[in-house]
């Protein structure tokens, strides 16, 4: 197992210098000027470029900023926006936004989905299958943000229980809502597919052969039903968890939140593009996805064994 992870570690740690600097290229060669040249004369201009080493060559440029970020973990400064401000505090407090309201959004969906999706599938056929099939539908098909305004107008408008708006010194009554709209969609995403993979599994002959045996009820499903579904669902769970995480761009802007979505935004749609911020956030959402999807590995050897003696016979 200890192989196993360490080989794991090492490819996503590749993968993600890789990324890196793609990223690093890709937003050096695009065209446009990262400084605010309504505020900025070019001579401040070509000063900023200097102090910066953006007149550097690009394999230098990346050294120096990987080597800032894996010595001291810096990502620099704005230079459109929050100007001058670095990124790093920024960030803090948006990732803190983003991921407390995720959480929240990613336990709610995953709870209730897999309740859904258990439910449905142990009353295969039945009324109680089709009206969960239905809901999970509709979740799929209806947007978050729609959701959203939905929930604002009835328990924020019509019932002023939840604040219409983020606040941040309301955390709590503040995250309900759009916690609630984030989650849907994973919600149904998970209920379907756990409906899908327990009903596959409980026609499977290892499944009758327990029960042959006089294993039934909830050891069953416990033990051999929920188990081998589960390796499917982590799977479709892994990306939902990087998006939610991350921040949904409509949901955080509709609500305004100061989260990861938003500053991804205003990045992007601000006086200038702010390159920096991009960079940061587009390091951070890989980091993000390859670090859940190492997880992901990871839990695949515990769940099934055969993974890891499968991955012995391809190393030897």
């Amino acid at each position: 197992m200890t192989k196993y992870v360490l080989k794991r570690i090492g490819t996503a740690l590749l993968t993600l210098l890789i990324i890196t600097f793609l990223l690093f290229l890709l937003v050096r060669i695009m065209p446009g000027n990262p400084f605010p040249s309504e505020r900025m004369s070019a001579d401040m201009i070509a000063n900023k470029r200097a102090e910066m080493g953006l007149d550097d060559p690009i394999p230098v440029q990346f050294f120096n900023y990987l080597r800032k970020l894996l010595l001291e973990g810096d990502f620099g400064n704005g230079t459109s926006l929050y100007y001058g401000v670095p990124i790093n505090s920024v960030l803090a407090t948006c990732m803190s936004n983003s991921f407390r309201i995720g959480g929240m959004a990613i336990l709610i969906g995953t709870a209730l989905g897999l309740l859904l999706g258990i439910t449905a599938a142990l009353n295969r056929g039945k009324f109680l299958d089709g009206f969960c099939t239905v809901l999970s539908i509709i979740g799929v098909c209806v947007p978050s943000y729609v959701f959203l305004i939905f929930l604002q107008y009835y328990f924020s408008f019509r019932i002023p229980f939840f604040p219409y708006f983020f606040d941040a010194k309301r955390f709590l009554f503040s995250s309900v809502i759009p916690s609630l709209s984030l989650s849907l969609f994973t919600l149904s995403t998970i209920a379907r597919f756990t409906r899908n993979e327990m009903v596959e599994v409980m026609d499977s002959d290892y499944v009758h052969l327990a029960e042959a045996k006089g294993l039934h009820g909830g050891s069953l499903v416990r033990r051999h039903v929920l188990r081998n579904a589960l390796i499917p669902i982590v799977t479709v769970l892994a990306p939902l968890i990087v998006d939610l995480l991350t921040g949904a761009l409509v949901v955080e802007k509709i609500y305004g939140i100061n989260g990861i979505g938003k500053l991804m935004v205003d990045a992007i749609t601000g006086e200038g593009i702010d390159y920096n911020y991009v960079l940061a956030l587009g390091i951070l959402y890989s980091a993000l996805y390859i670090g859940i999807m190492l997880l992901v590995d990871i839990l695949y050897g515990v769940l099934d064994p055969r993974i890891r003696v499968q991955g012995k016979a391809g190393d030897a």
